[in-house]
C-alpha cells in the first residue's frame, strides 16, 4: 500500500502537551463493529463499556531516564570538548546501549562523553543518521541507578520541541502498570489508568493481565519509503509468559474478549500468535501490522491517537479498516480530541 494513503491533516493545537488530570478523565472515542459506529465517552466509562468476563492486557514496561546531556572530552591536550545530547535507544548489554546523539557529527569511535562526575561512556560504534553505540563506566543495576540520577524522562520530540521537560514528566510519563525497567518511551495507552479505574474494572468483572515490551526510540522514526512493503520495522524486546498466555486463552474460550491496552501490548500478542494460537513468547519482535493482517491474539484495542503516516496509524487501520479510521480521526479532530502521547484515547472493537 502507499504510505500516503495513511496521511491526514492535524492542527498543531490538537497535540497535547500535558495529560488529563485525573488521568481517567481523558476522553475516549469508541469505534465499534464493521460499520465503524462512533461514540464519545471518557476513559472512566470503561467499566460499563466492557463486559464482565473480558480481559485487558497491559504492558508493564517502565520508562528509564534515557535523555542525557554530556560533554565530549577534548581529543588533544590543547583541544576543546563539545556539548552532546544523547537519547538512549536499546540496551545491548549490561553496560552497553545504542543511542541517538545530537550533534552526532562531533563524535568519533573512541571518544569519551562525560555525563556526571561518576558516569561517562565511550563511543564504540557510529552509524548513519546520528545512531551510536556507547559502553558506560557502570553496568547493570549500578548503571540504571546512575541514569536515574543524571538522566531525564525521554518525552516525545513533538512535545519536547514545544516545552521543556520538567518534574511533572517524571510521574506523568509512567503508567500505573510500570514495573519492568527498560523502555525509552511510554506505552501511552496505559497512561490513562488510575487505581480507582482499576478497582472499578475489577468490580465490573474485567480481568487484567500483563506482558512486557520494552519500547525503543524506533517508535518515533518516520516512515521514509513510498510503499509500506518497503519499510523495515525496528525490533523491540518482548516477553509473554505461559501462565499469562493460558489465562488469555481461557478468557477467550469462555466467551470473553482480550483487549490490548496499547499497540505495544497488541504487537506482543500478535507476535506470540504467529502460529495461529497464542503461546508464550520471549525475544525480539519486529512485527509490522498493516491492512490485510489477520489478528489472532486479541479482540480489541485501547490506544491513543497516532501520527499521520506512522506505523501505529497503519496498525489501527489494519484492525478497523482504513476508511473507518480516517473517519474516526476526522471526527476526533472536529470534536477537539487531544492527540499523541499525552492525549485522549480510542477503544477499537472490530466485532462490535
Amino acid at each position: 500500500m502507499r504510505v500516503s494513503d495513511f496521511d491526514f491533516e492535524l492542527p498543531d493545537d490538537r497535540i497535547a502537551l500535558r495529560p488529563a488530570r485525573p488521568r481517567d478523565s481523558a476522553r475516549l472515542l469508541v469505534v465499534r463493529g464493521p460499520e465503524g459506529a462512533l461514540e464519545d465517552h471518557h476513559v472512566r466509562d470503561l467499566p460499563r463499556l466492557l463486559r464482565s468476563g473480558d480481559r485487558l492486557v497491559a504492558n508493564d514496561t517502565r520508562v528509564i531516564s534515557a535523555a542525557l546531556r554530556g560533554r565530549r572530552e577534548a581529543r588533544t591536550p590543547d583541544g576543546a570538548g563539545s556539548e552532546i545530547d544523547v537519547n538512549l535507544h536499546r540496551r545491548e548489554g549490561p553496560a552497553d546501549w545504542s543511542a541517538f546523539a545530537r550533534p552526532a557529527k562531533r563524535l568519533k569511535v573512541g571518544d569519551r562523553v562525560v555525563f556526571s562526575p561518576d558516569l561517562e561512556a565511550q563511543v564504540t560504534r557510529r552509524g548513519e543518521g546520528g545512531e551510536i553505540a556507547l559502553t558506560f563506566s557502570r553496568a547493570a543495576a549500578d548503571l540504571d541507578a546512575a541514569l536515574a540520577r543524571v538522566g531525564s524522562p525521554p518525552i516525545p520530540p513533538y512535545i519536547a520541541s514545544r516545552r521543556a521537560v520538567d518534574e511533572l514528566d517524571t510521574e506523568d510519563y509512567q503508567t500505573l502498570f510500570a514495573s519492568a525497567p527498560g523502555s525509552v518511551a511510554a506505552p501511552t495507552a496505559g497512561l490513562h489508568f488510575t487505581p480507582e479505574l482499576h478497582d472499578a474494572l475489577t468490580a465490573a468483572g474485567v480481568s487484567l493481565s500483563r506482558l512486557t515490551l520494552h519500547v525503543n526510540a524506533g517508535t518515533f522514526l518516520p516512515v521514509k519509503v513510498d510503499r509500506t512493503e518497503d519499510h523495515v520495522m525496528h525490533a523491540e524486546e518482548a516477553q509473554l509468559d505461559e501462565a499469562t498466555a493460558r489465562e488469555i486463552r481461557e478468557t477467550r474460550a469462555a466467551g470473553g474478549r482480550c483487549i490490548a491496552i496499547g499497540t505495544t501490548a497488541l504487537r506482543t500478542l500478535e507476535s506470540a500468535s504467529a502460529s495461529g494460537r497464542l503461546e508464550a513468547f520471549s525475544g525480539d519482535t519486529s512485527i509490522f501490522i498493516t491492512p490485510g493482517h489477520v489478528f489472532h491474539g486479541c479482540d480489541g484495542l485501547m490506544t491513543n491517537f497516532h501520527l499521520p503516516r506512522s506505523t501505529l496509524f497503519m496498525l489501527v487501520c489494519a484492525l478497523m479498516g482504513l476508511e473507518t479510521m480516517k473517519r474516526a480521526y476526522a471526527h476526533a479532530i472536529d470534536r477537539e480530541y487531544r492527540f499523541y502521547s499525552y492525549g485522549d484515547a480510542c477503544l477499537l472493537l472490530p466485532h462490535g
